[in-house]
């Protein structure tokens, strides 16, 4: 075969790569710094309604199937590693099927986020709970309970048979004891279910009226809601102390 006028290969090879580091090169001296502006489209929610406003919305997307992922890109990573702003403060369950960040539709660095079997507070959790408004002036605290709570159905039966669970799960049952009473009292034909609720207004009671969230409160810097989650529907439904 005739080879005579036609490059090497090995020509063609340094010639192709050659080519592509120009590329590469002409790419990486354009990009710019990412910045808040351009990664966070909305501004970061600076007052109780603002910020329970972004959460509904979030939810109404979660429960409709539409929706935006915000904040969840390497970008984002890089923006918040050196300083961190959260809107809200979730105090949930452990549940698996109540992750705060997916069903209110939000990204990295929106939400600190505590997690406890049935929403059970001490004194460890409360001081997480008061991390965010006390040092960041993070507006919103939300006590979030949800329908078929494995944690208040295991507290409430114990506590209705006398019962010790196993573990440190005792420590559960001891914690939603006022919620099991408030139930007892209620009646109602699912007293798990009006277990669970009570719970979540308890707790939220508490941190609201507790020594140091109490004056945010007062002069309307911060907002404690209560909070119900379906699991049915994906739909969170606001029980009490949503700011006017």
């Amino acid at each position: 075969m005739d080879t005579a006028g036609r490059p090497d290969r090995r020509t063609l090879l340094a010639g192709g790569l050659a080519g592509a580091t120009i590329m590469l090169a002409s790419c990486s001296s354009t990009r710019t710094a990412p910045t808040a502006k351009s990664l966070s489209p909305e501004a970061r929610p600076t007052s109780p309604a603002t910020a329970l406003a972004r959460l509904v919305e979030g939810n109404k997307r979660w429960v409709s199937g539409d929706l935006r992922h915000p904040d969840r890109d390497p970008d984002r990573r890089q923006l918040v590693a050196q300083e961190q702003e959260p809107f809200g403060a979730i105090l949930s369950c452990i549940d698996s099927r109540v992750p705060p960040e997916l069903l209110f539709d939000t990204g990295l660095g929106d939400l600190y986020v505590m997690r406890t079997g049935g929403t059970a507070a001490g004194p460890v959790v409360t001081g997480s709970v008061e991390y965010g408004p006390m040092t960041s002036g993070t507006p919103l605290v939300v006590v979030l309970g949800h329908q078929r709570c494995g944690a208040v159905k295991a507290a409430y039966g114990a506590l209705q048979d006398g019962k010790r669970l196993p573990g440190n799960l005792q420590a559960i049952a001891r914690a939603l004891r006022p919620a099991y009473q408030q139930a007892v009292r209620e009646g109602g034909t699912d007293p798990v279910e009006t277990m669970a609720r009570a719970q979540v207004k308890l707790t939220a009671k508490a941190l609201r009226s507790n020594d140091d969230l109490a004056p945010l409160v007062a002069k309307g810097a911060l907002a404690v809601v209560g909070s119900y989650y379906s699991l049915d529907t994906g739909k969170v439904e606001v029980l009490d102390g949503a700011p006017s």
